[in-house]
C-alpha cells in the first residue's frame, strides 16, 4: 500500500482540517461551499457555475462510479479545489473510463480526502461561505498553518469577483434542432452546461450559443425568435455589459428565458438588485414552489447570490410591471421572476439538470410556448392591418 499524502484545509477564520492529498497535490485558494447532492459529481465537477469554489461534498462516499466521457456538462473541471470524506477504492461502473482522482490529478484539481465533511458543512452552516485553502505542500501541513491563513485572508473574495471571460465559448456555434426546427434561439454562454442546448434541441430548437462578449448586433445577427441567458459563476454584480444587452433585449419584447446567472441578469436589467446569499444554495435536492401553478418541485441548484424582490405583489420595472413566481422553501429566497405583460421570465436554478432531478424540465416547454405566443398576431396589429 502506497503512503498517503498530507493535505491540509485551513478556512479563513482559523479553522484547520487535516486529511489526506485526493487529486493533484500543490495549493488552491477559493470561496469553500458545500454541494448537498448524493449522485452527480461529475457534473458538479464539470459545472463552469463552480470556476472559483472549493467544493465540499456532503455524501460521504464519492467516486463510486468513477468518470466518463458522456457526463461532461463542459470541455473541463471548473472547481478550484474538491473536499471528500471517503474516496471509492474501486470504480463499479460499466459506463466508467476512468476514476475521479485520476481526473483530478489530470486537471490540476487540489483535493483532500479523509475529511470530517459534516463537521466542516455544519461550520459553514454557521458561519457562512467563506474563502478557503487545500495545500499539500510540507511548508503549510505542518503543526503552523498560519503562514496558509496569510495567503487565504490575502485573497479576494467572491463578491467583485467576474469569471465570465474564462467559462464563456471564444467563437458561437450551433447546436441544430432536433427534427423539424421550429425555432431559432440566441444563447448568451455565461458558463453553459452542455445539456441546456441539447433540452432546447430536443423541442425542435436551433441553438446559437454566442460568447458572453456579444453585443445586441450579434444577438440580432441570428435573427433570434427567442434570447437565453446561461448559468454562470461570479457576482452579477459585476456583469454589466450583459445586462446592457438583456435591457436591448427586452426593449424590442424579444422572448427572453435565463436560468441562475440569467435569472440575476433579468433581476438587475428589470432595475432590482442583487446580494450575497450566507451560504448559498448548491445540490440537487432544493426545494422551490411555482406560484403560476402551486406545485412545488424539487430542483437543482449553484448559486450564492440572489436577487432582491419583493415577494408579494408585482413591482414596477421600465418594461413594466414583474413579480416573483418562484420562490425557494428552505428560505423564502427569490427563485424566479417574470414580467407580467411582457415575453421574459427566469429561475434560479437548473432545469436541464442533467444529473436529476427533472422537475423542471416543464421550463423549457414554456420557453417553447412563449415564442410561439410571440409569433402569432396580436389583436391590435390584426386590427391595424384590417
Amino acid at each position: 500500500m502506497t503512503e498517503s499524502t498530507p493535505a491540509v484545509l485551513v478556512l479563513e477564520d482559523g479553522r484547520v482540517f487535516r486529511g489526506e492529498s485526493y487529486g493533484a497535490t500543490g495549493t488552491t485558494i477559493a470561496e469553500v461551499v458545500f454541494a448537498t447532492g448524493m449522485t452527480g459529481y461529475q457534473e458538479t465537477l464539470t459545472d463552469p457555475s463552480y470556476r472559483g469554489q472549493i467544493v465540499v461534498m456532503t455524501a460521504p462516499h464519492i467516486g463510486n462510479t468513477g468518470v466518463n466521457d458522456e457526463d461532461f456538462e463542459s470541455r473541463r473541471v471548473w472547481v478550484d479545489g474538491y473536499v471528500v470524506r471517503d474516496p471509492a477504492r474501486i470504480r463499479s461502473s460499466w459506463r466508467a473510463n476512468g476514476t475521479l482522482d485520476d481526473l483530478l490529478a489530470e486537471q490540476g484539481v487540489v483535493g483532500i480526502s479523509a475529511v470530517d465533511t459534516r463537521a466542516l458543512t455544519r461550520h459553514l452552516r454557521e458561519r457562512g461561505t467563506m474563502r478557503a485553502a487545500i495545500s499539500t505542500d510540507p511548508a503549510h501541513t505542518g503543526a503552523d498553518t498560519s503562514s496558509l491563513l496569510a495567503l487565504v485572508t490575502e485573497a479576494p473574495s467572491m463578491e467583485g469577483s467576474n469569471f465570465l471571460a474564462d467559462v464563456t465559448t471564444p467563437e458561437p456555434y450551433v447546436v441544430p434542432a432536433v427534427g423539424e426546427r421550429r425555432f431559432t434561439v440566441a444563447a448568451i454562454d455565461l458558463g453553459i452546461k452542455g445539456m441546456t442546448p441539447r433540452r432546447m434541441a430536443e423541442r425542435g430548437i436551433e441553438v446559437h450559443v454566442l460568447p458572453a462578449t456579444s453585443s445586441i448586433d450579434d444577438v440580432l445577427a441570428v435573427e433570434p425568435d427567442g434570447v437565453f441567458m446561461s448559468n454562470g459563476p461570479g457576482d452579477p454584480a459585476t456583469a454589466d455589459h450583459v445586462v446592457g444587452v438583456l435591457r436591448e433585449v427586452l426593449e424590442r419584447r424579444i422572448p427572453y428565458f435565463g436560468i441562475c446567472l440569467g435569472n440575476q441578469m433579468l433581476g438587475r436589467a428589470l432595475g432590482r438588485g442583487t446580494y450575497k446569499l450566507r451560504y448559498g444554495h448548491r445540490g440537487i435536492n432544493q426545494p422551490v414552489q411555482d406560484r403560476t401553478t402551486g406545485k412545488v418541485e424539487i430542483t437543482s441548484q449553484n448559486h450564492g447570490f440572489a436577487v432582491d424582490a419583493p415577494l408579494e405583489g408585482t413591482f414596477e420595472t421600465p418594461f413594466g410591471d414583474a413579480r416573483v413566481t418562484h420562490v425557494g422553501l428552505n428560505d423564502d429566497v427569490v427563485e424566479g421572476i417574470a414580467l407580467v405583460d411582457g415575453p421574459a421570465f427566469s429561475v434560479q436554478y437548473h432545469p436541464e439538470a442533467a444529473a436529476g432531478p427533472h422537475d423542471a424540465a416543464y421550463l423549457f416547454d414554456r420557453f417553447v410556448q412563449l415564442m410561439d405566443e410571440s409569433a402569432a398576431p396580436h389583436p391590435s396589429d390584426e386590427k391595424a392591418s384590417a
